[in-house]
């Protein structure tokens, strides 16, 4: 992996365990020489996540519409910051970017970002790991949630494994390291 992209809060959340994740993350990109793909903003935990991965000595590639760099939250001390027009193309544009894609905790622009990634890995549109750090537990519902969707025959097998998940940073990326995607998603008439 030389890239892989992160999507978290804008936010640093109610714990200092979110804060603590990021850094931990950081360092490890840094220490493995993975460059940082992100939403390219300088607060919250992905603020804390690029700031830590530039003080280890990494790389971090920003990708921020022009609607929130305008705002001036936008960082400025990335390796590289892209501005492009719309949400859309932030996605694309990190998609294009990354070998993979891993959800910190972070609230409904997280979930939906990450979502994409994963429902464009099962149509065939990429074949990147896509993985969840459970920093604190924070997305314990949400893995109960997956798991309920494969019982109601919502989720295939193969789609509710290919989302890797650990709650410590060296496991989830030894994940990463082995993954092996599943076959692209078929449809059956019922």
């Amino acid at each position: 992996m030389k890239s892989i992209a992160v999507f978290c809060g804008s936010s640093i959340g109610a714990s200092e365990a979110y804060r603590q994740g990021a850094i931990l993350l950081g360092k490890e990109f840094a220490k493995r020489k993975i460059t940082l793909i992100y939403g390219g903003s300088s607060i919250g935990v992905m603020g804390t996540l690029a700031d830590t991965v530039l003080q280890e000595g990494g790389k971090v590639i920003g990708v921020i519409p022009t609607l929130l760099a305008e705002r001036e939250i936008s960082h400025q001390h990335l390796t590289e910051l892209i501005i492009v027009n719309s949400m859309h193309e932030r996605k694309s544009k990190m998609m294009e970017l990354a070998d993979g894609f891993i959800a910190l905790p972070g609230g409904p622009g997280t979930l939906e970002e990450f979502f994409e990634v994963f429902t464009w890995s099962q149509i065939g549109l990429h074949q990147k790991p896509c993985g969840i750090l459970n920093v604190n537990h924070y997305y314990d519902l949400l893995i109960s949630l997956f798991d309920h969707m494969q019982n109601e025959q919502f989720l295939q097998p193969q789609y509710r494994n290919a989302v890797l998940v650990d709650s410590d940073v060296s496991g989830l990326l030894e994940k990463f390291s082995s993954y092996t995607p599943p076959t692209i998603k078929t449809y059956r008439k019922n």
